[in-house]
């Protein structure tokens, strides 16, 4: 019950930002990779941020959940600084986040059901097996893949591979969902669906989303609003139909 308690401290309140950066600076030795990054996701929107390979997207979303230390600024979920809290306060803040990593990071001795069972095991302790069985199945269905319960992740496509890895991130059911390079490696059609899947992902679970991406495709399905980061730095930020209409010769390489 106290953990319980603690986790549903976390919960967003209506209408205000569950995550906000301000002037987040982080380097490798003398690579700056992110320079006063300042932005904010607010409650039940799907925020894109774009940009080339190495323009620190992904960097940004590890420093978020506390995978990487910064440098500098402030970063606050559900009005927490991350970077003040507890060991224990950081652990509780992360299960209430759902990383979808650009590998997938499936388990592979562990079949499809063995994979979705452990974070359940690990995060909701107080289920039955019945309930556990029942949100495996779940979870399963709503990626379209009810029937590879008891396969291993070698026998899974590319494409398989990443709606297990999201039937895995959802399976907590989290509150902020951070996606790396969702469609990275995928077809076209495979790409479009995984789209698909993030925007039903958000509906069914009313989340809150970052999805890191340089795949214009992904951001035109899923995007309500888009951050373009370049060299480090927020570029633009904007709707969509900004981005398209613009006739900034960096935009327009990735949207024409």
């Amino acid at each position: 019950m106290e953990e319980d308690l603690k986790i549903a401290s976390f919960k967003p309140l209506s209408n205000e930002p569950v995550i906000e950066i301000n002037n987040l600076k982080k380097s490798f030795g003398n690579q700056e990779v992110l320079k006063n990054v300042s932005l904010k996701l607010l409650n039940g929107e799907h925020l894109v941020v774009l940009g080339k390979s190495g323009s620190g997207k992904s960097v940004l979303i590890k420093c978020i959940v506390g995978l990487l230390n910064y440098d500098e600024g402030t970063i606050n979920v559900f009005k927490k600084n991350v970077i003040s809290l507890s060991r224990k306060e950081l652990s509780d803040l992360r299960k209430k986040i759902g990383f979808l990593f650009q590998s997938g990071a499936l388990y592979d001795s562990m079949t499809v059901k063995q994979n979705l069972e452990f974070p359940l095991r690990r995060i909701k302790k107080n289920l039955t097996e019945t309930e556990i069985k029942e949100k495996v199945n779940e979870v399963l269905e709503n990626v379209g893949l009810p029937e590879a319960l008891y396969k291993m992740p070698s026998q899974l496509s590319g494409g398989m591979r990443k709606r297990i890895s999201l039937a895995r991130t959802i399976v907590v059911d989290p509150m902020i969902m951070l996606y790396d390079e969702p469609t990275t490696g995928l077809d076209p059609i495979t790409s479009d669906e995984i789209s698909t899947l993030i925007n039903d992902v958000q509906k069914k679970y009313k989340t809150s989303s970052i999805i890191i991406t340089h795949d214009i495709n992904c951001a035109r399905n899923t995007a309500n609003r888009i951050i373009m980061l370049k060299d480090g730095e927020v570029y633009k930020e904007g709707k969509l139909e900004e981005f398209e209409k613009s006739s900034d010769p960096f935009i327009n390489s990735f949207f024409k």
